[in-house]
């Protein structure tokens, strides 16, 4: 293969890389669009090869320089070089404030097939690039989506495919600060909706509506948890379902977060998921997972199922609850290592519910010494108080007890 090199002019200033689509600026100099992008993203005023102030940010398409470097790299495809495709020209503001000005107006009109247009419109633009994205969240791309969304869910089964493409979309704009949006899917119709997708056989439905949920719940967890609480009794056995019955695991990981929510604010849904059985089936998916995330999040849920007198009799039980515990200290996350902190923490402090049974199981399995290693590890304050307090409840009980496992504890420091 002959050597080859990439002329000078079709490199990008910034990056030095061919470029893929060239625009120039006010200053007469051409940049790849996602590269100048990202420097005026970052507060930058100036061109970076003048470094003149820049009188206008408009970036206009350089086809002719476009053009002969995709004739550069059809002659070089002997030597590997692939020809670059002819970009997509962004949308602009103007654009996407006209279209999501005629969702307002077909939503109001009830005109179904008219919004399901202009929607499918809207995701193509996003899948197009990130700039497009970019251009529909900041020109308040989630709030008419979510008004129309929440005014069609009224009758999801009749309007199943347009609720579906708009759930597809909130896949990709975030609703953190938009109150507006997050009111509207919250309202009774909306979640309805997301709750009845959630036992459709589509498992798009599924997933776009768990995520959606579970995006809610983080932005507000208490008042979002409440709504979604009130507006459905099959819910709880729906997300016990998919954790017990994985069917993909974003799906799982998304239904614990909603469930972690849900169980920190109400007690009747706590009570409800521990007599289903939830305890021994976060162990279940614990051990059956190599996912960090899913042990993070099965771990959470169990911390605060620990919160009730239920909870931890469930736990008490369990013969696999202290031992896998112990286990996933300093062996999955410092976020897993919180929780398991936690979760023993609770466990021991009410001993007597069980007869301090459960001091005893924490220091067969070498809770005390783990302990101490995350002392000197370094975690946060609440951890490390709770860490504290648990090695003054074990250390009475420790002679004849423990037990220490050396391959956890090779880089445990001495303490003189």
């Amino acid at each position: 293969m002959e050597e080859f090199i990439i002329p000078n002019h079709f490199k990008c200033p910034i990056s030095l890389d061919l470029m893929k689509d060239p625009v120039t600026l006010s200053t007469g100099i051409t940049y790849d669009r996602e590269n100048i992008e990202k420097w005026l993203e970052s507060g930058n005023f100036t061109c970076p090869v003048t470094n003149q102030v820049l009188r206008s940010f408009d970036q206009i398409p350089n086809h002719i320089l476009r053009k002969m470097i995709q004739e550069w790299c059809v002659a070089n495809r002997s030597n590997g070089v692939e020809r670059i495709p002819t970009p997509r020209v962004p949308v602009s503001s103007m654009e996407v404030q006209d279209i999501l000005y005629q969702v307002e107006m077909a939503v109001k009109r009830f005109d179904l097939i008219a919004c399901f247009e202009l929607v499918r419109k809207i995701k193509k633009w996003g899948f197009e690039s990130e700039r497009n994205k970019k251009c529909i969240i900041g020109n308040g791309g989630a709030r008419v989506l979510a008004f129309a969304f929440s005014r069609f869910s009224t009758d999801f089964e009749k309007n199943g495919n347009l609720l579906e493409e708009i759930l597809s979309v909130f896949q990709w704009i975030p609703l953190i600060k938009e109150e507006e949006a997050q009111f509207e899917l919250t309202m009774a119709s909306s979640l309805n909706c997301m709750v009845g997708f959630l036992q459709s056989e589509d498992l798009s439905k599924k997933q776009n509506s768990i995520v959606v949920i579970k995006e809610l719940l983080c932005f507000d967890p208490k008042k979002h948890s409440q709504a979604l609480s009130s507006i459905s009794v099959e819910l709880n056995q729906i997300l016990f379902n998919f954790v017990k019955n994985p069917i993909t695991s974003s799906i799982t990981k998304a239904s614990l977060m909603v469930i972690f929510h849900l169980v920190s604010y109400d007690d009747k849904t706590k009570s409800e998921f521990i007599k289903m059985g939830l305890i021994s089936t976060l162990f279940e998916s614990i051990i059956n997972s190599n996912s960090k995330g899913l042990s993070e999040k099965a771990l959470g849920v169990f911390d605060k199922l620990c919160d009730s007198n239920q909870g931890r009799e469930e736990a008490y039980d369990n013969d696999l609850t202290m031992p896998l515990l112990v286990k996933k200290i300093l062996r999955v996350s410092e976020l897993a290592t919180e929780y398991s902190v936690s979760s023993i923490w609770k466990l021991c402090k009410f001993s007597h519910e069980n007869g301090g049974k459960s001091i005893v199981e924490a220091l067969e399995v070498g809770c005390f010494q783990k302990l101490l290693l995350v002392l000197q590890v370094g975690f946060g304050d609440e951890t490390k108080e709770k860490a504290t307090e648990l090695m003054k409840i074990l250390n009475p009980y420790r002679i004849g007890l423990e037990c220490i496992e050396t391959s956890d504890f090779k880089n445990l420091k001495r303490s003189f």
